[in-house]
């Protein structure tokens, strides 16, 4: 077994920092006496900002919305709070929500507290003592979609959650959504991925009649996997985009981050998750392994990964505004453009061959 790797907090980006009078004000009223406070930031995601807190011997995780975002449309602390709420109880691979606060007086933002779940992430960049071996990557490759499947086949009214989302209608919705998104964040001409939103448009499925709870963002750096056994989830994070939808949209997400071993190296580029190493499942592999677990046909699969490709090009857009517009100073978002030309590319490829697999 290799040694464990858990994922560590660092010092705060410069502009991200908390008020730490404020935070503390208010953390007293429900932790009394149990330490000075201390807080430093997980510096991976490129989405809400997150903290860890530490009360004395207590730890927490702290979850804000991004600088600069529309807290309104895309960051809604409290949704993802009553998320984590029901899901606790029903599907338990989530950490154990604390406390939500809605007051902007405190850090000028709602924000929440969750239970700390120690373990193991396996980011695009590791060290090189961290990377699995083979074997030991196909077991976490196969553990990987079962707890996707185990997530859709959640029955949203027994866990209270069928108001969650409007299913009717999502798939259009979707397109039609971010399609806007992307022309409200547009700063360069990358006619792709202007292709690809049209090409989605002409090419929607018929809504199916089965929907489920869907993450809308999963991919192995939102998995915390057991220290001791890393083929075992203890938790899924990040569930900000959450809602009631088609299963087949969100695996088409996850389609859209899975880069194959035998991708060009400037696919590999992209460096989005750390699929690209031996041991994984392909993306034809996943969508089989998908369909055979969850006992669903997967039809009409190239529309659903264009999909998914489309959509975190959008994401990457966005980010990649907010920097443009000074919101962030995060150094790491300086290059997301190309990012964006990349998944057009992609997705144009996919439209063509018409498979997943062997684009280039």
């Amino acid at each position: 077994m290799l040694d464990t790797w858990n994922d560590k907090s660092t010092t705060i980006r410069k502009g991200e920092e908390l008020p730490m009078y404020n935070l503390q004000s208010y953390l007293q009223q429900f932790f009394a006496n149990q330490g000075d406070l201390k807080v430093t930031q997980f510096p991976s995601g490129y989405s809400n900002l997150t903290y860890l807190v530490q009360l004395g011997k207590m730890e927490y995780v702290l979850r804000r919305p991004p600088i600069g975002a529309n807290i309104k449309s895309g960051h809604d602390m409290k949704r993802e709070y009553d998320i984590l709420t029901a899901l606790k109880p029903n599907y338990g691979k989530v950490p154990a929500p604390i406390l939500y606060c809605q007051d902007e007086t405190i850090l000028g933002c709602p924000f929440y507290l969750m239970e700390r779940v120690e373990g193991v992430i396996l980011r695009a960049k590791m060290p090189v003592g961290m990377i699995p071996s083979t074997e030991l990557m196909t077991g976490i490759s196969n553990s990987f979609v079962d707890t996707f499947v185990d997530l859709h086949q959640l029955n949203v009214k027994d866990i209270g959650l069928d108001d969650f989302g409007k299913p009717q209608g999502y798939m259009q919705r979707q397109i039609e959504g971010w399609t806007k998104r992307y022309f409200k964040s547009k700063t360069d001409e990358i006619p792709r991925i202007e292709a690809a939103a049209k090409w989605l448009g002409q090419n929607t499925p018929k809504e199916p009649k089965n929907y489920s709870l869907i993450h809308n963002d999963f991919k192995y750096d939102n998995l915390v996997l057991d220290p001791q056994d890393w083929t075992n989830v203890n938790a899924v994070l990040d569930w900000e985009m959450a809602t009631i939808g088609n299963p087949l949209m969100d695996l088409g997400t996850t389609l859209g981050y899975w880069v194959n071993p035998n991708d060009p190296d400037f696919v590999k580029a992209l460096n989005l998750t750390p699929t690209h190493l031996p041991g994984n499942l392909s993306r034809e592999e996943v969508v089989h392994q998908y369909s055979l677990k969850s006992g669903q046909a997967v039809n009409d699969i190239i529309f659903y990964y264009v999909y998914g490709l489309f959509k975190i090009a959008v994401i990457i857009q966005q980010i990649y505004f907010r920097y443009k517009k000074g919101f962030t100073k995060d150094k790491r978002f300086a290059k997301l453009i190309d990012g964006v030309n990349l998944l057009g590319e992609i997705a144009q490829q996919a439209i063509a061959k018409k498979r997943l697999d062997n684009l280039f």
